[in-house]
């Protein structure tokens, strides 16, 4: 009596073979034969022994010696890149050589500018790490008709009266003519600064009663 469901149709699938590669063996690290190396002999002397594994000459690293193996590795474990050459040149060579050679900027408030809003910050280390503008203090103007007489005791405004004082004795000790066998030059040098400190010390007495009332 056959059965009321439909035949079921198996899908034969094509078969594929299997290609099981055998696993390579681990085998102590040996360099590589260099497949340019000359038929010739090892150029440590007194070695028979073909020459197959090259090593740099000198820093110029264009022409080599040709090795075997147990010379060239005697070769490069006493060969110094940086041997002869003076210590400032050692010095830009690594510092080029941290870059790959290639040029570097500086980063922060010096350097290239980094737009912290732009990088994935969420809980603002970053910001919290950027260096802040220091506030520049703000400088007073000196008068116009101060300036000449600043200008003559090498000073800034604001000024106090310690300041001018001891400037004025460095100047006028300097300057004085019985310090410079009656120079003209440290004579009229010495007059201007003697005019320069009697203006600017009326000016800071004037100043001090506008203080003390203010």
């Amino acid at each position: 009596m056959g059965a009321d469901f439909p035949a079921s149709r198996a899908v034969a699938k094509p078969f594929r073979a299997r290609h099981i590669l055998p696993m390579a063996r681990r085998s102590s690290f040996q360099p590589q034969r260099d497949p340019k190396a000359p038929s010739e002999t090892c150029a440590a002397p007194g070695c028979c022994l073909p020459g197959e594994f090259r090593a740099p000459r000198d820093r110029n690293l264009r022409d080599y010696l040709w090795f075997c193996l147990d010379h060239v590795r005697a070769y490069n474990a006493g060969w110094d890149f940086y041997k002869g050459m003076p210590s400032a040149d050692i010095e830009s060579a690594i510092r080029s050589d941290t870059g790959w050679q290639r040029p570097t900027w500086p980063l922060g408030r010096l350097g290239a500018h980094v737009d912290l809003s732009k990088l994935g910050d969420p809980l603002g280390i970053l910001r919290q790490a950027a260096p802040r503008p220091r506030s520049q203090p703000q400088r007073r103007e000196a008068p116009p008709e101060l300036r000449a007489a600043l200008g003559v005791l090498e000073l800034d405004w604001p000024l106090d009266a310690g300041a001018l004082k001891s400037r004025y004795k460095e100047l006028a000790k300097r300057h004085h003519p019985d310090a410079n066998k009656g120079d003209k030059r440290a004579e009229e040098r010495f007059k201007d600064i003697s005019r320069a400190y009697a203006l600017l010390r009326k000016r800071l007495g004037d100043e001090a009663p506008r203080a003390a009332a203010g």
